[in-house]
């Protein structure tokens, strides 16, 4: 496949979601692909441009004010400067988290072999949570036999 803006190889293929559940594709070789990386976002096509999007738009002004990296600069190398860029990017950063993995909430990895434990620590999980609601609702007959099971399922 040939760049678009070139005759080049092209060696980057670059999707930009748009609204509406559009997507546009750019097929580009490394020269180019810098450039269009490294200039301020505007849409990829000269005639994509909508009312939407205005000059308030901030993901390319707004900086960290521990590491100053700015959010254009996190899209195009792909990594955050500290760990204090989730706070400030969190407005871009979520709906970038959910287009990707399709959740904001990392829930990691199990492993196929044990499957009663992965039963047993998602009981502990809902024991533990009705503890705490029959503690505070000071119904300490139920949390003795909460923490009963929750000690049965500890043991086994």
């Amino acid at each position: 496949m040939k760049c678009q803006k070139c005759t080049k190889a092209a060696t980057m293929h670059i999707t930009e979601v748009l609204p509406g559940d559009r997507f546009e594709e750019l097929h580009l070789c490394e020269d180019c692909a810098q450039k269009v990386l490294f200039e301020v976002p505007k849409p990829l096509k000269s005639g994509s441009v909508s009312g939407e999007e205005s000059d308030e738009f901030t993901p390319a002004k707004s900086a960290c004010s521990s590491c100053g990296i700015k959010f254009v600069e996190f899209r195009n190398s792909g990594r955050l400067g500290c760990p204090n860029d989730y706070t400030e990017f969190r407005d871009e950063l979520l709906p970038l988290l959910e287009n990707i993995h399709g959740e904001i909430r990392h829930a990691g990895k199990t492993p196929r072999r044990s499957p009663k434990a992965r039963a047993a620590n998602g009981e502990l999980l809902q024991l533990r949570k009705q503890l705490q609601v029959a503690v505070t609702r000071e119904a300490y007959e139920e949390a003795a036999r909460i923490r009963d099971r929750i000690r049965q399922l500890e043991t086994s």
